[in-house]
């Protein structure tokens, strides 16, 4: 495998081509001379892709691919390619990686010295940071949580004391739970919820964590969760506030002397603190 790319002196190039995340209209120029350019795409969903096509007025030969036959295409892949034949690679929304399939194939590009070239163009992170109101710079991209609750909660626990903003997708079946969950272990941070971005019903929520959970009930579509980065590094805490209150509670503190104890070595306001306990203790 050769250490240097020199992008465009083959004929066989794989193109990691970005398309819309709502409006039809974000689709870069560029985009669609390669649209219509590749021999070839594989897509996350040949329905999906097809749609955009038919907007665009190109017809291709697509072939599915995604995180659960990714691997399974390799031998197609590789053979469009020994063939000399351009790959183009598309996703539903967005950039292909990001939080979406194309990993495995690109390996499989680049570990056979073939060329693999990004365009640039739309990515829902972007938009929601740079409307987010939180600090742009440095930021996080995490991606999607781990599905399973307890899971999801270590992962969060290993982000206590990140000091940057955090970007997350999210779905808005478990927005609310995820909320819940950040604000035992986060505390009641500055967030931003970007919902359907480039849509018409695009919706930007600005506020912290408990003031956001009033409005998340019945929140539908495309999520990007942001979330601001611990102003109080040096603190290492690892587990969530109710562990954190329980913990002096069992070593003979009053509730309240364990809230305000809590609150003092969080960084965080006492009615806060006051209000995690109490609601979250509520509810289980």
């Amino acid at each position: 495998m050769s250490m240097i790319q020199n992008s465009y002196q083959n004929e066989a190039i794989v193109y990691l081509i970005p398309t819309p995340i709502g409006n039809l209209e974000d689709i870069t120029l560029r985009a669609i001379e390669i649209l219509k350019k590749v021999d070839v795409i594989f897509c996350e969903d040949t329905r999906v892709t097809s749609l955009l096509l038919n907007y665009l007025q190109i017809k291709k030969t697509l072939y599915s691919s995604h995180k659960f036959n990714e691997d399974k295409n390799e031998t197609k892949f590789l053979a469009y390619l020994k063939e000399g034949k351009s790959i183009g690679i598309v996703s539903d929304r967005g950039t292909p990686i990001i939080s979406d399939p194309g990993y495995f194939l690109v390996q499989t590009a680049i570990n056979h010295g073939y060329a693999v070239v990004g365009l640039p163009g739309p990515t829902a992170f972007v938009p929601a940071l740079i409307m987010s109101g939180l600090d742009p710079q440095p930021f996080y991209f995490y991606g999607f949580l781990h599905n399973k609750d307890s899971k999801r909660k270590e992962e969060m626990k290993q982000l206590i004391d990140f000091p940057h903003t955090m970007i997350f997708y999210e779905a808005p079946h478990r927005i609310q739970k995820t909320l819940h969950q950040m604000y035992e272990i986060f505390g009641n941070r500055k967030i931003c919820i970007a919902r359907e971005i480039s849509k018409k019903f695009e919706t930007i929520y600005r506020g912290t964590i408990s003031e956001i959970l009033n409005l998340s009930d019945d929140m539908k579509g495309e999520i990007v969760l942001l979330v601001e980065g611990n102003k109080n590094p040096d603190k290492k805490i690892q587990i969530g506030v109710i562990e954190h209150v329980n913990l002096y509670v069992k070593e003979g503190l009053s509730t309240m002397d364990a809230i305000k104890k809590v609150s003092k070595e969080r960084g965080m306001n006492k009615k806060d603190v006051y209000q995690v306990y109490h609601h979250l203790n509520e509810e289980r």
